[in-house]
């Protein structure tokens, strides 16, 4: 199910089309369980920016399964202990934070892909069912999705070594992040950020890799907009926000 679930996404993006998933935050399965049944592609456990453990991992990684969306984890790092214990817990691939270089996302990618990929330890786990699914697993560890995020000013620089890396899947910009390197933090009508975004696409178009954004408030129309403009790969907002939004007072109900 999980690994026909990214040979699924990897098809329409290698066809043109695009895939838009969410992203969640607060560590409970009946949560991954909603976000999960929410009609996503994907929807990525924060280990980043969440307070997630990594023996919760599991509960929630079959939640959103358990709604046909495959499982992904923005992993706090591009460590080799943080890229295998997410893939060890069953997820189908990652989104790795604050990349820079090439070289950093290709030692990423190694430690994310059992040999000959990579170099990830082989092993039973959670995501080949301790062993009863060794070897239809053997595939997906050859090639877990694999997202890089861009977000600072030396990653735009970096940009097409960072394409060339063989494994990655697309591009997640990171705009709070970005602008934040940049010294104008959530400004995103400032010229310099809109130019270091039209760099991002333009660079991405002629490399023929997909890239989105993460759009944090939901925004159906904004959400629209960038998918006509071009963008592949989009995160749409996050359980917390969705909460957030949803469980404001109603003004003028007392």
């Amino acid at each position: 199910m999980r690994f026909s679930k990214t040979k699924e996404i990897r098809a329409r993006l290698a066809s043109g089309g695009a895939s838009v998933g969410s992203w969640m935050q607060i560590p409970h399965s009946s949560i991954a369980e909603i976000m999960g049944a929410s009609g996503y592609d994907w929807v990525a456990v924060d280990l980043e920016h969440g307070s997630i453990s990594v023996d919760q991992l599991p509960d929630l990684f079959r939640a959103i399964d358990a709604g046909g969306t495959l499982p992904l984890a923005r992993v706090a790092e591009g460590s080799a202990k943080d890229c295998k214990q997410a893939l060890e817990a069953g997820a189908g691939g990652l989104i790795i934070p604050m990349i820079e270089t090439g070289a950093q996302l290709k030692a990423a990618v190694e430690a994310s892909c059992w040999p000959p990929a990579g170099r990830r330890g082989v092993g039973f786990s959670r995501a080949n069912l301790f062993g009863k699914n060794f070897e239809r697993y053997k595939e997906e560890a050859q090639a877990p999705l694999i997202v890089a995020q861009i977000e600072n000013s030396t990653a735009v620089q970096n940009l097409e070594s960072i394409l060339k890396v063989e494994g990655l899947d697309a591009i997640l910009i990171g705009p709070y992040d970005l602008s934040a390197s940049m010294g104008i933090t959530a400004q995103f009508d400032h010229p310099n950020f809109l130019e270091a975004m039209a760099r991002i696409a333009g660079v991405c178009r002629k490399q023929n890799v997909p890239f989105g954004e993460h759009i944090v408030q939901p925004d159906p129309e904004k959400l629209a907009s960038r998918l006509k403009a071009g963008s592949r790969f989009i995160a749409y907002s996050i359980d917390a926000v969705f909460l957030n939004q949803a469980a404001k007072f109603p003004q003028g109900s007392k």
